[in-house]
């Protein structure tokens, strides 16, 4: 009988009813398949086209198989059908893959005769439920399942770029951008879906030529998230870039993946009562939650501690946060001015791009408060030259500066699919470490669903600490290049980038060539 097959699981259901049993991942599924099937057809029935033969297509189902869904089919396309079995969620993977994200959506929208341009906007609310918002096709439901598909990939980032014959979609997962699938005939409603994040965003959908910022915040299941939110005017119309920040993200130093003599370090620079703390690298390489991190650690009743931040990348509770606000003549500078005068113990200042700022922000280092900020450059020693090249003077530097923390972010090996593997002797030569290779046992993720198939999962960090010492502010005072500064700390025991990036390598956290991929070679 037809109703005894839901008592079986997928594997008894194919062994008695001698149906195939396939894993759809491990077959070539040709493009005219794909055309047979339409992706609302696919995943109105939970199905997925995998073989044509002639006059006989082969979809794939999940058990429980309902015979009923074949004739259906059959009736749809007009050829005979075959049915064989499939895991619920590879069907479910290879519709997302093949035909795109929201492919069904965008069909509805067609099928339905929409405008391109017609928008569907919610109540404006506190919070937005990106994954209850399943209802009828349209820009709402598509813009709302690429949110839900990157928040399940961990994205930290969405970028949606218009090109002249396609829009394409990407998440920055651990730091590395991937193609999210999307369908072809998405880039008709790009000003569609530009419109819907607008208004998620507050922003002014009216106005496409200048550059705007905004925030949303959206609730996927049970986790609240902070998107940030920015558009781009572009040659085929506007780039947007939404930023995935956790509401509920909490910061410790103990998560950063500082070594013992690391964390013991800036366990001393944070407790002084005055001087700068400058942590250093390029965008994306953690540097605020390092910041956060530091300061959640200090953070208590008894000190006043004020950040001016462009823009306000997470909220720290007990911590009064200024947002940088060029537009009203609100820098860094001016808001720092002003700061002084609101009796802080520690301050925070996002970046200091200029004289002006880093004058003043090494005035309150030197009227006793403890500053922390970012500086973009390579390596630690280049923060001195950074600074220099501002037009700092070389004596107020060595007096202010406590430390430069230069940093990267690396991934890190799946545990899921994590083997013992030697690297070649190249990579062992040109990474340069001196230990007996012999004794190291290496590791590398050979790739699983866990981690989509990448090897890696989840990031650390890895740290150069330079701390400015009597050796070291001589050098400063002396207006000495960033090498020879590197090379003196080095002498005094400074660890280097792709050293603390070797630790991590010998304790099986990350691979040589994923260390090679973020810092330069030791000279």
């Amino acid at each position: 009988m037809p109703g005894s097959i839901l008592s079986f699981s997928k594997s008894n259901s194919a062994i008695i009813f001698d149906i195939p049993y396939v894993k759809i991942k491990e077959l070539a599924i040709s493009p005219e398949v794909l055309l047979k099937i339409p992706a609302r057809i696919a995943c109105h029935y939970k199905i997925f086209p995998v073989k044509l033969k002639e006059n006989s297509l082969t979809v794939a189902l999940a058990p429980p198989m309902d015979p009923g869904v074949l004739d259906d089919i059959k009736l749809l396309v007009g050829l005979d059908v075959e049915g064989v079995l499939a895991d619920e969620r590879d069907i479910a993977d290879a519709i997302k893959e093949y035909y795109g994200i929201g492919a069904e959506t965008i069909e509805g929208i067609l099928g339905q005769n929409d405008s391109p341009n017609s928008i569907l906007p919610l109540p404006e609310t506190e919070d937005i439920d990106i994954e209850g918002l399943s209802g009828d096709a349209s820009i709402i439901r598509f813009v709302n399942q690429v949110l839900v598909q990157a928040v399940k990939n961990r994205a930290t980032d969405i970028h949606i770029e218009p090109y002249e014959d396609e829009l394409r979609i990407r998440n920055r997962i651990d730091g590395i951008l991937y193609d999210m699938p999307v369908p072809q005939n998405a880039r008709r409603f790009h000003a569609a879906i530009i419109s819907r994040i607008k208004i998620m965003a507050r922003l002014d959908i009216a106005e496409r030529r200048k550059p705007q910022d905004g925030r949303m915040k959206v609730k996927a299941g049970d986790e609240d998230l902070d998107l940030r939110v920015s558009m781009l005017p572009t040659q085929f119309g506007e780039s947007a870039d939404l930023r995935i920040l956790s509401g509920s993200m909490l910061y410790s130093l103990s998560g950063l993946g500082l070594s013992g003599s690391d964390m013991d370090i800036l366990l001393d620079l944070i407790k002084k009562p005055h001087g700068i703390i400058f942590v250093t690298g390029p965008t994306g390489s953690g540097k605020t939650t390092t910041l956060y991190a530091s300061l959640s650690r200090v953070n208590s009743a008894d000190k006043k501690i004020i950040t001016i931040e462009d823009p306000i990348e997470y909220q720290l509770k007990g911590i009064t946060q200024v947002q940088v606000n060029p537009f009203i003549g609100l820098g860094f500078a001016t808001g720092l001015r002003f700061m002084l005068r609101h009796d802080p113990d520690i301050m925070m200042v996002g970046e200091v791009r200029d004289i002006e700022t880093s004058e003043i922000t090494i005035r309150a280092a030197l009227t006793g408060h403890l500053v922390l900020s970012t500086l973009h450059t390579n390596d630690a020693a280049g923060g001195v030259a950074r600074l220099l090249d501002m037009g700092a003077e070389p004596y107020l530097l060595a007096s202010s500066v406590e430390c430069f923390i230069a940093q990267r972010l690396i991934r890190l090996i799946c545990p899921e699919c994590k083997l013992e593997k030697k690297p070649d002797s190249e990579t062992i030569k040109e990474f340069g470490a001196k230990d007996d290779m012999n004794k190291v046992v290496f590791y590398e993720g050979v790739g699983c669903e866990s981690c989509r198939f990448t090897g890696f999962k989840g990031r650390t960090g890895i740290y150069e600490f330079l701390p400015v010492t009597g050796d070291i502010r001589e050098l400063i005072l002396s207006r000495a290049p960033s090498g020879r500064i590197r090379k003196k700390a080095l002498a005094l025991g400074m660890r280097t980038l792709r050293m603390d990036g070797w630790e991590k390598i010998k304790k099986g956290l990350t691979t040589i060539s994923e260390v090679m991929r973020v810092t330069e070679k030791d000279s």
